[in-house]
């Protein structure tokens, strides 16, 4: 056992050595980390004084100009009287408008180009170049580029992370009424993220955001007084919270889509259509192309779906959608000539707004007893588009559609009826049209329920069900976002933050439980191999940059020494 042991103290000697080794590295790499972040701070301080200064500098330009334009005044009026007392008024908005121009205009303008960039870029270089624009465009007064770049520096877009100047700018953003600011103060201070841990001003920040219109805001705070964290539960004031939310994303869905947008189920074959995968293959893709071109007609439905929404890594394409669709429509497809009537009722490049052509691409699938386009018709009736405005018409279309299972004919039925549209109001057959929609998922059948469960029309009223139905809309329109959305990229760079952000988040919501349980799995996971020996050993001896100081081949030197100490242990043993 002697010769183990020696082999135990002699690896224990080098952990040593490698540790003091490792501690000098590190506290230089942390000395030159703290000059950097000092230089980034003193930048971001310097950027941010300019921007003070230079409101400021406006201010008094202003002051300036009144008074240089009230003496103007008062001198003019003594030498001509009365007569001119407009002439101040006049002065005083020339004067102003002609200062916001010179200050706003121009950042203004590097906003749109920088939003712009960054809508069409496609690499992170690309993306740089739009904060460049931001970044000058905030640098002339610009809030909303101010917020952009508040924003950078919290998550650490482009290695220009510090939350401390991002703190800054938020702070000074929320003087100037930014409802964005107010909300990430709002979560900032309630985790304790670079600043204090204070969940009373965590709500103070959060009332403000909301009162300016952020509905993330309005999320935030309907969950807190939902579930009485920090406040008195009051399902009341969490319903109004979320009220706010859901009506103006309804609204926002009303007014944008004729035909609400459908994730049709792909029913084709291949699986990896029909499958929940994010990106479609490129050699997939080519094969199902050659598939298309040999008349699978079926293919040519699906590829023509994926390109008219843009989905699964495909761009969204309106010709190529439409030269599948009449490949498939002319093979006989009734969901082909359904789809191109909806393309021609919304209008896009490949398809002008055109009504006849809807209607009669929807007859035709119409004919064949399909529900897409039996409901095409029937909002072509209700809407009057191309036709007279005829509800017994489309009444009839919408209950044919509606029979064969398709929700948002269930939907179209449930409206009638909730609002009188053509029939007799009836909210009994309101509510069984619209929770038969609803488990299909359709959007708006939710927020009626919800509106009906709040106000108790035609169902006994339940603040706590209409508070859940509304909920369940916003996660249908994807407007949920945990509390730390915030942090969502700062917590595997603090394992600890990390932690205690996954543990609140279960706290605070039920649906969070799972999803929570997995992210912990995976930090727990990493957190114990980074605290095992041997990951920690071969993680030091490469942080030493060997093949700097030993030669590329050191991992044949350091073999070479273990073999030849065992055979030293050996030949003492049995010597």
């Amino acid at each position: 056992m002697k010769p183990l042991s020696l082999l135990i103290e002699i690896l224990i000697i080098l952990g040593v050595i490698i540790k003091n080794i490792e501690a000098e590295k590190h506290n230089k790499k942390q000395k030159e980390r703290n000059v950097t972040t000092q230089v980034s701070v003193n930048e971001v301080k310097r950027f941010l004084s300019h921007i003070l200064e230079r409101r400021k500098l406006i201010k008094v330009i202003y002051q300036r100009e009144n008074a240089l334009g009230k003496k103007k005044i008062q001198r003019k009026l003594r030498i001509r009287g009365i007569q001119n007392k407009d002439l101040s008024k006049r002065n005083k908005n020339h004067l102003r408008k002609q200062a916001k121009k010179n200050f706003t205009d121009e950042g203004d303008q590097l906003f749109k180009m920088g939003i712009k960039i960054l809508q069409q870029s496609k690499s992170q270089k690309q993306k740089a170049e739009a904060y460049v624009f931001f970044a000058k465009a905030a640098n002339m007064g610009n809030l909303k580029a101010m917020e952009k770049m508040a924003d950078a520096l919290l998550f650490g877009n482009f290695g220009m992370q510090n939350i401390t100047a991002a703190i800054q700018l938020y702070e000074s953003l929320a003087k100037e009424g930014s409802y964005k600011a107010q909300n990430a103060l709002g979560f900032l201070s309630s985790y304790g993220i670079g600043m204090e841990y204070n969940q009373a001003k965590a709500l103070i920040y959060y009332t403000f955001g909301s009162a300016g219109g952020s509905m993330m805001s309005q999320m935030i705070l309907g969950y807190r007084y939902l579930s009485g964290i920090n406040v008195l539960q009051n399902c009341e004031v969490a319903l109004n919270h979320y009220k706010k939310v859901a009506d103006y994303i309804a609204d926002k869905l009303e007014k944008s889509e004729s035909i609400p947008v459908e994730k049709v189920r792909l029913t084709e074959k291949p699986e990896n259509l029909s499958s929940n995968s994010e990106i479609l293959d490129w050699d997939i893709y080519q094969y199902y192309k050659f598939l298309a071109e040999r008349g699978d007609v079926q293919i040519q439905v699906s590829l023509g779906q994926l390109h008219l929404i843009g989905r699964k890594g495909l761009d969204q394409d309106y010709y190529k959608a439409l030269y599948y669709f009449l490949k498939a429509a002319k093979a006989g497809s009734a969901n082909a000539m359904a789809f191109i009537g909806k393309m021609y009722l919304e209008g896009n490049a490949a398809a002008p707004q055109n009504n006849a052509t809807a209607f009669k691409y929807f007859s035709m699938a119409a004919s064949k007893g399909n529900a897409i386009g039996l409901h095409g018709l029937g909002l072509l009736y209700f809407y009057g588009k191309g036709v007279p405005v005829n509800y017994a018409e489309a009444l009839k279309y919408f209950q044919k559609a509606a029979e064969k299972g398709w929700p948002n004919a269930q939907f179209q039925l449930g409206f009638m009826y909730y609002s009188g549209s053509g029939v007799w109001k009836d909210y009994k057959l309101a509510f069984k049209y619209f929770y038969l929609a609803h488990q299909s998922g359709q959007p708006l059948a939710i927020y009626y329920l919800a509106e009906m469960y709040a106000t108790g029309t035609g169902v006994l009223r339940s603040c706590r069900t209409a508070v859940e139905k509304r909920l369940k809309f916003l996660k249908k329109r994807r407007c949920i976002q945990w509390h730390f959305s915030y942090g969502i990229e700062l917590p595997f760079k603090d394992i600890h933050l990390a932690r205690r952000l996954y543990d609140m988040a279960a706290q605070t919501s039920p649906d969070a439980h799972i999803p929570v349980f997995f992210a912990l799995m995976k930090l727990e996971t990493v957190h114990l191999l980074q605290d095992i020996l041997f990951f920690k050993f071969t993680m030091c001896w490469k942080w030493m940059k060997l093949d700097n100081t030993l030669g590329p081949y050191w991992d044949l030197f350091v073999i070479g020494l273990i073999v030849a100490v065992l055979i030293f242990l050996l030949r003492n043993r049995y010597g």
